[in-house]
């Protein structure tokens, strides 16, 4: 196998020039040198030692994940894209995704480990919440990282979320063009620092159309399809006339609860009843009817994450430090004009 001595004495150059063309110091070598170099290295077949030039320059090139816990009998389709679209941008950039798991009731021992035995140059965090202790973990030690969402206001960190606000608002206000005013949402619990956001857009569109808010139409429960299905038996318990003719879930999965549980009493989704769902999961095209639902921008997300925390391992400040991208409403056959 060619080692860069033989490039070097093929070449009719140093081995400190062939070092400097392979690490990428355009000051030190001429145009014309660099190309005599790239041409010898790709006539004999010379491969450089990846990881020996990683350890020289105190970098492993890998971004440490943390794979994230699906409840048995359970999907996350949005964080299962994520992964595969983070390590589509990060193996563009030059880097690659290490994934690790971690006890859920303390995941701190796992992150602290990767970084002192240094196998990673940085971290990716989804699925965080208020007072997350990755986050406060990662900001005590000034390790590198960025965030798919967000945590309490008052940390400094480098972030990107979906707009769930905006998303969740745009959908109301969609059924209410289609004559809804009995509007009720499957919401998830109250530490769910995303779920509230999106909370907030249903909110916002009711007060702006002057609906009164209920509170029997919001009801919260996990991400599962058993929690929609308990949400529609719970609003199916009010008198016939209070009972809400459109939902809006958190997610698809949850939506597909509440178009199940319909389906046991009877109700005609997209008909006597309206859903709308979140996240545009592959499967929710598939339903019947269609699910209406809200697209998260999964491609965008993870290369705007790894475009920030290039900038990070680059010690500098990234573009825009805090990034908020748009949803995108999908209309589908389950929802309809109100009917009575």
């Amino acid at each position: 196998m060619p080692t860069i001595k033989d490039v070097a004495r093929e070449a009719g150059v140093s081995i400190a020039t062939v070092s400097y063309v392979l690490n990428n110091k355009e000051a030190f070598v001429s145009a014309e040198t660099r190309r005599q170099v790239l041409e010898t290295i790709e006539r004999i077949g010379y491969t450089p030692n990846v990881t020996a030039r990683n350890l020289k320059a105190s970098q492993t090139r890998l971004i440490g994940y943390a794979w994230h816990e699906v409840p048995h009998n359970q999907v996350n389709s949005v964080l299962d894209r994520f992964t595969y679209y983070l390590a589509q941008a990060a193996e563009a950039a030059g880097y690659h995704v290490l994934t690790f798991t971690h006890a859920q009731h303390d995941p701190l021992p796992a992150y602290q480990e990767l970084i002192n035995t240094q196998r990673v140059d940085a971290f990716v965090l989804s699925g965080t919440n208020a007072d997350d202790p990755r986050i406060r973990f990662l900001m005590d030690e000034n390790f590198p990282f960025v965030c798919f969402g967000r945590s309490n206001p008052e940390w400094n960190f480098y972030w990107v979320d979906t707009d769930g606000e905006q998303g969740v608002y745009e959908a109301v206000n969609y059924l209410i063009g289609l004559g809804h005013r009995q509007i009720a949402v499957a919401a998830w619990p109250e530490q769910s620092i995303t779920g509230n956001f999106r909370l907030a857009g249903y909110f916002r569109a009711l007060r702006e159309a002057g609906i009164d808010i209920s509170p029997d139409y919001v009801v919260r429960g996990e991400h599962s399809e058993q929690a929609g299905r308990e949400a529609l038996a719970s609003w199916c318990r009010l008198p016939r006339r209070e009972q809400p003719t459109a939902v809006v879930a958190m997610s698809d999965l949850v939506a597909i609860g509440v178009m199940n549980e319909a389906e046991t009493r009877g109700l005609v989704v997209g008909e006597s009843l309206s859903v709308i769902g979140f996240d545009d999961a592959p499967m929710s095209q598939y339903l019947r009817p269609a699910l209406t639902t809200i697209q998260q921008p999964i491609v965008e997300i993870g290369q705007a994450l790894i475009e920030m925390l290039q900038a990070v391992l680059k010690k500098e400040q990234p573009e825009i430090p805090n990034l908020l991208i748009p949803t995108r409403f999908i209309r589908r056959a389950s929802c309809g004009f109100i009917v009575r």
